[in-house]
């Protein structure tokens, strides 16, 4: 989020030095390409293609000698500039850069610059290229994912989706030790802390470790809460009504649990210090019994285990159950970057061409996954990944795209994570464990909504700051409630009421 200290594309000044751009198009050509790209018989098809300058986010990779940049200037015929916005201070620079009106044709965004940009009047509204040159684009991106690149009616930027709703971690313990001990993996919460105190007593480790993580959602679901990850996906609807995660009733529920297994050492006396690579460390290291591990992370711990250890076994804990035995796992998804047009942009109409040749079935096949029988192989319906040759010119393939077919690349993009047996292993255990009982955030497919950019990182900090805080020392559960009026008088009240007025108005489309 653009920090306080910088003047965020200010409205008045930015609108103003707009006023002179106007909104009209550049001067490109007119001509709509056919889906497979193939020339019309205008003469204006004939043009030389300009030059197109895209931003995108960080990278440790120069896209500008990259194959799959190569592979795409050959199947386009677009030479395009890439640059990058930096590792630090991402949203200042993008400010400085907007702020002098940088001739950019494509930029890929996060949701609170695209909000911000848009806000400002930085960003041209597509709907009418899209209409003129987005064919693939519009039959391959769904209409929620377009209602969410929608400000005050009008579409600023291509949605370029994820890989589809899916969990991301999953709590994984020392199979080897749960064997040792005569225990099974626990189905509710009762049985994980008959596991974890057995744990403690008997091994003299720390039975489950995390950090600053203080909403776990494989415990925090059995309540009713529904939370995942960071940036937080913290919302849930109850009876046609939006409710925020720190209004929920069963809070102060969770929250007693959770400060029972602290007070007792069942949990990390660290867990308000604890960094992601610590958690991997205790429990690699034998140190830790137990802790939320993410797929992507599989590989590194998996082998790490082996080598201190090479007898011992991990084990996935299922899916917790409630009080009426059910399961739930809350998943990611919705948009995960904003493809946007500056108002300025040179080369409006081309930068739209291009972007939907991106869509064409097959160039959009070997964007994200290459070529079959050289970068990638199909077996039984599933495609893998030849390796090396795999990591070495496609590993960067996502870097590239600006809108996805929201059909297949859910398919395609599984590739990545067959790259290695471990991540595999785990990435499709979860899914399949989540399968009958996954969630998701109700306002995934929203757009960004102005109060809640305002207010949502604030106070969310709180939120996990008051957490530790109650969890982690004598403060009583009750002492929620004092943080509760707070933060509904901090601007809690104004973003539920902003995400039910979206909701109210998405449910009637």
């Amino acid at each position: 989020m653009f920090k306080k200290t910088v003047t965020v594309l200010s409205i008045s000044v930015l609108s103003a030095s707009l006023a002179a751009c106007g909104s009209g198009d550049s001067k490109s050509s007119s001509g709509s390409p056919s889906p497979s790209g193939s020339a019309s018989s205008s003469p204006e098809a004939n043009k030389p293609k300009p030059q197109l300058r895209v931003l995108n986010q960080y990278a440790q990779f120069d896209p500008n000698t990259d194959p799959v940049g190569q592979y795409l200037k050959e199947k386009t015929g677009y030479d395009v500039k890439y640059d990058m916005l930096p590792v630090e201070n991402a949203d200042e620079k993008l400010n400085l850069l907007m702020n002098g009106k940088e001739p950019y044709d494509i930029m890929k965004l996060s949701k609170n610059q695209f909000e911000k940009l848009a806000a400002a009047g930085a960003l041209e509204p597509l709907d009418d290229l899209i209409a003129k040159y987005g064919k693939n684009m519009k039959e391959v991106i769904g209409k929620d994912s377009w209602d969410g690149a929608m400000l005050n009616g009008k579409t600023y930027a291509i949605p370029e989706g994820g890989s589809s709703l899916g969990v991301n971690s999953a709590f994984i313990v020392r199979q080897d030790w749960i064997d040792e001990l005569g225990l099974k993996m626990p189905n509710n919460l009762d049985e994980l802390y008959t596991m974890l105190k057995t744990i403690k007593e008997k091994k003299n480790v720390i039975p489950l470790t995390g950090g600053k993580d203080p909403i776990v959602q494989e415990i925090a679901t059995v309540f009713g809460l529904r939370v995942m990850g960071a940036p937080w996906n913290t919302w849930k609807e109850v009876d046609g009504k939006i409710i925020h995660v720190a209004e929920d009733p069963a809070m102060k529920e969770y929250i007693a649990y959770m400060k029972k297994l602290y007070n007792e050492g069942l949990i990390d006396s660290e867990w308000a210090i604890n960094q992601s690579n610590k958690l991997i460390e205790k429990f690699t290291s034998g140190k830790a019994a137990m802790f939320k591990m993410n797929w992507a992370n599989a590989q590194t711990v998996t082998e790490a285990l082996a080598k201190n250890f090479p007898d011992a076994k991990m084990g996935i804990v299922p899916f917790l159950q409630d009080k009426e035995g059910k399961r739930t796992a809350v998943g990611s998804g919705g948009i995960s970057w904003y493809i946007a047009v500056p108002k300025w942009a040179p080369n409006k109409e081309e930068a739209l061409k291009f972007m939907d040749l991106k869509l064409d079935k097959d160039i959009f096949k070997g964007l994200a996954i290459g070529q079959e029988g050289v970068h990638h192989t199909v077996k039984d319906g599933k495609y893998y990944p030849i390796l090396p040759i795999f990591n070495e010119k496609w590993n960067n393939g996502s870097y590239f795209i600006t809108g996805v077919d929201e059909k297949m690349y859910p398919i395609y993009w599984q590739a990545r994570v067959r790259k290695n047996e471990h991540v595999q292993k785990y990435y499709e255990t979860y899914q399949e464990n989540a399968k009958e009982n996954l969630v998701g955030d109700p306002l995934r497919s929203a757009p960004p909504i102005d109060v809640i950019s305002k207010n949502s990182q604030r106070l969310n900090k709180l939120l996990e700051d008051t957490l530790i805080k109650i969890i982690t020392t004598q403060d009583s559960v009750d002492s929620y409630d004092k943080f509760l009026t707070q933060w509904k008088t901090d601007g809690g009240d104004e973003m539920v009421k902003a995400a039910n007025e979206w909701y109210k108005t998405a449910a009637k489309k």
